[in-house]
């Protein structure tokens, strides 16, 4: 399965804002956009105003970075949001919040979304009663998201628990952390999605 290898903390400066891949980092003094809050390379500093083709595509590489998708797999995110109806843009946002490994992550399971996605991976996850160890699998309404009972003596599950209440869930999904369990009520509108996107730019973008 294809990937991103290189540094995380790189792609936020190119954003130049926190794109919180990194978990408890992104809050701390250590976080790198705090010490060098300009894109990385040799004229990092020194950047132009950037084009309207540029603005578009710097949207969407947010998006699928914070999400952690790849090109390929973004694309067919966006045909499919496209043949829904309703306004691409928020369709494509929803798709991206209901994948498990977002899920997970939103709910307080895991520290990042990366984190999320290696704990599905790992077969930690069940969804409905059944073990689900796709990352990119989506939830459906009244969908009930689990922490199998063999794993959650694990320390990062132990973790999430001691900490419960710290990170807030939105509102279309509830955690209950005592049984490491997750209640999908509804999928998201945009208004209760927070992550800073203009997703109609990438519309723009995809729409040419």
């Amino acid at each position: 399965m294809a990937r991103y290898t290189g540094a995380d903390c790189k792609r936020c400066r190119r954003e130049k804002q926190k794109l919180f891949l990194k978990g408890s980092k992104c809050e701390s003094a250590k976080c790198p956009i705090e010490i060098r809050p300009y894109p990385p390379g040799e004229h990092g500093r020194g950047r132009t105003k950037d084009s309207e083709y540029l603005l578009q595509k710097r949207e969407k590489q947010k998006a699928a970075r914070i999400y952690g998708v790849l090109e390929k797999q973004f694309r067919g995110y966006f045909n499919e949001a496209n043949r829904q109806q309703g306004k691409t843009g928020e369709n494509l946002l929803r798709i991206l919040e209901t994948r498990l490994d977002n899920v997970v992550y939103r709910a307080g399971f895991a520290k990042s979304r990366d984190h999320a996605r290696q704990l599905v991976r790992h077969g930690h996850i069940t969804v409905n009663g059944r073990k689900t160890d796709i990352p990119s699998a989506r939830v459906s309404v009244n969908d009930i998201v689990e922490v199998r009972e063999s794993s959650r003596n694990m320390t990062p599950f132990q973790v999430a628990a001691a900490e419960a209440g710290e990170k807030t869930v939105p509102a279309w999904l509830e955690a209950i952390p005592s049984k490491m369990r997750i209640l999908v009520h509804s999928l998201p509108e945009r208004q209760v999605i927070d992550t800073q996107v203009q997703e109609q730019l990438i519309v723009e973008l995809y729409s040419k």
